[in-house]
C-alpha cells in the first residue's frame, strides 16, 4: 500500500468540482461541492444516531436503499435541518445534480452542514449548478473546501493497494472541526474508490472501520445532527470483484483504514479552538469494549482535555474519567503515561501517582500531538480514541456561530 495524491479524484473515474454559490456570505469561500462517477458505483453509508436527523439523511437512505449510487452533492452554511421542507430541499438537490449530470436523480447522495433550523434556500444551489458541473475534474481541494465550516484546515487523503491482481485506489475528504461526538457515523466523510466489491461487502467494511475509527473521536460530546460516511465504489480498477472475505478484502480493509485513520486524526487536531491533537491508547482491558469505553472517556474529559491545553500533567484527572466510565476497570492496577515527540512520562503506577519531572512532563505536553498510554493490566483488550484540548476559543467560536 502506498500513500498517493488526489484525495477523492485518486480513483479511476471520479471526478470532484468545489464553488461558492451564495449560501455563506463570504464569496472567497466554497459552499457547494459534487463528486461524480463515471459510471454506477457501489455504495455503503452509516449515519449518526441523533434522533434529531437532517433532511439529507433521510433522502440519501432511502437512494442508497439498492446499494447503489453515481454522485455526491453537499452544501456547506446551512444544515437543511429541522425546516419544514427539508425533505424537498433535498430531493430538489439531487434533482438539480441528477437533470444536469444526465444521471438517475435516485443515483445522488445528498449532504448539508451548517446551522441547524434555518430554511435552506435551493434558488442559489440551482443556479450554481450549471457552473459546478462544469468545473468537475481533478479538484478534490475545492471539493474538501467546499464542504468546511469551522474547519481550518482541508482534509483529505488517498493509498493505492493491490487486490484481485489490479492496483487499486482509494481516497477520501472529511469536514469536522465541532459538535464532534459520533454514534454510528460523524461528520461528513465521502470516500471514492475504483476497488470492485459488491455493496453488501462495502457495507460491510465500512461499519466495521467505523466503529473502530470515527466513533472513537470527540471534540466536544455533541453528536451532530447531520453526521453522515458514504463511499463509493465504481470497480474500474477492473479487479475481479469483492464478494466475501478473504485476502482482497483484508487489503481493501487495511486500505480504508489508513484513509480513516488519517481523517480522524485531522478531523480531531483540527477541533473548534483546539491546540493540541490528543490520542489515547488503551492496553490491557479485559475485553475491547471496556478499553473503547475508557479510551473514549478519557477523550471526553473536559478536565483532562484542559490540563492538555494548559500542559499539566494533572494524571488524577485520566483516572477519574477512568473511575466514572462505567466499566469494569480495578483502578489499582492502572498505569498512565503521558508521551509526544519530546519523550514518554510515567505519571500514575497502579492506580497511585509516582515522582516524576515536572519539567519534563511540561515539555511533553507543550508539543501538538499528545498520547494519553493507559495500561489496565487485566487483559488483552486494546483501543485508540482521538479527541483535542479545550480552549478559550472554543466557547469563542460557539458563541457566536449562529450570528
Amino acid at each position: 500500500m502506498e500513500q498517493i495524491s488526489g484525495g477523492v479524484c485518486a480513483a479511476q473515474g471520479f471526478t470532484a468540482a468545489g464553488v461558492h454559490c451564495g449560501i455563506r456570505k463570504n464569496r472567497s469561500k466554497r459552499d457547494l461541492a459534487l463528486i461524480y462517477s463515471q459510471v454506477p458505483a457501489s455504495a455503503a453509508s452509516v449515519y449518526t444516531a441523533n434522533l434529531v436527523k437532517g433532511a439529507p439523511l433521510t433522502v440519501t437512505k432511502a437512494h442508497l436503499s439498492d446499494g447503489t449510487a453515481q454522485a455526491i452533492v453537499c452544501n456547506s452554511g446551512n444544515a437543511n435541518t429541522c425546516n419544514a421542507d427539508g425533505i424537498q430541499v433535498a430531493q430538489e438537490m439531487c434533482r438539480l445534480t441528477g437533470e444536469a449530470l444526465g444521471i438517475d436523480p435516485h443515483n445522488v447522495v445528498v449532504a448539508s452542514t451548517g446551522v441547524i433550523g434555518q430554511r435552506l434556500d435551493v434558488t442559489p444551489i440551482a443556479a450554481a449548478m450549471p457552473q459546478l458541473v462544469a468545473a468537475l475534474g481533478d479538484h478534490s481541494l475545492d471539493a474538501a473546501e467546499a464542504i468546511m465550516t469551522t474547519d481550518t484546515k482541508v482534509k483529505e487523503l488517498a493509498v493505492s493497494f493491490e487486490a484481485g491482481g489490479k492496483t487499486c485506489r482509494l481516497g477520501g475528504i472529511a469536514k469536522g472541526s465541532g459538535m464532534i461526538h459520533p454514534d454510528l457515523a460523524t461528520m461528513l466523510v465521502f470516500l471514492t474508490t475504483d476497488c470492485a466489491i459488491a455493496p453488501d461487502m462495502l457495507q460491510k467494511a465500512l461499519k466495521t472501520d467505523v466503529a473502530h475509527t470515527f466513533n472513537m473521536v470527540s471534540v466536544d460530546g455533541d453528536t451532530s445532527t447531520n453526521d453522515m460516511v458514504t463511499i463509493l465504489a465504481n470497480g474500474m480498477a477492473g479487479n475481479t470483484p469483492i464478494t466475501a472475505e478473504g485476502p482482497d478484502f483484508a487489503a481493501f480493509m487495511q486500505a480504508l483504514n489508513t484513509v480513516t485513520v488519517y481523517l480522524c486524526r485531522a478531523i480531531a487536531g483540527d477541533g473548534e479552538g483546539a491546540t493540541k491533537l490528543l490520542e489515547c491508547r488503551v492496553t490491557g482491558a479485559k475485553t475491547e469494549a471496556i478499553a473503547k469505553t475508557v479510551a473514549k472517556s478519557i477523550i471526553c474529559s473536559s478536565l483532562t482535555k484542559a490540563a492538555m491545553f494548559g500542559a499539566d500533567a494533572n494524571w488524577g484527572r485520566v483516572l477519574c474519567a477512568i473511575g466514572y466510565a462505567g466499566a469494569d476497570v480495578d483502578v489499582e492496577k492502572v498505569d498512565v503515561s503521558f508521551a509526544s515527540q519530546k519523550g514518554e512520562i510515567l505519571v500514575c503506577q497502579d492506580g497511585a501517582g509516582v515522582d516524576f519531572s515536572e519539567e519534563l512532563a511540561k515539555e511533553i505536553l507543550l508539543q501538538p500531538e499528545i498520547e494519553i498510554l493507559v495500561s489496565l493490566h487485566q487483559g488483552d483488550g486494546s483501543a485508540v480514541a482521538w479527541g483535542c484540548d479545550l480552549t478559550y476559543d472554543y466557547v469563542k467560536i460557539n458563541g457566536d456561530y449562529r450570528t
